[in-house]
């Protein structure tokens, strides 16, 4: 299990004043951290470096546009 007691979360620049994205943790040795910014106390996604760039590509690509 990971501690992420250090982590520095934060929200991208283009998410404006709402609260409806998420929250990266990049801060934490060899993972990143992903949360729901409207419940930060709740459940954290960590992918490696390399997972969250494929996943970050794969999102700007529509790769999973057809499942909303």
């Amino acid at each position: 299990m990971n501690d992420l007691s250090n982590a520095e979360f934060r929200k991208s620049s283009y998410s404006g004043s709402g609260n409806n994205c998420v929250e990266v943790a990049t801060n934490l040795p060899g993972v990143v951290a992903v949360r729901d910014s409207k419940d930060p106390q709740g459940g954290v996604l960590v992918l490696s470096p390399a997972a969250f760039r494929d996943l970050t590509a794969r999102i700007k690509n529509g790769d999973f546009d057809n499942l909303l």
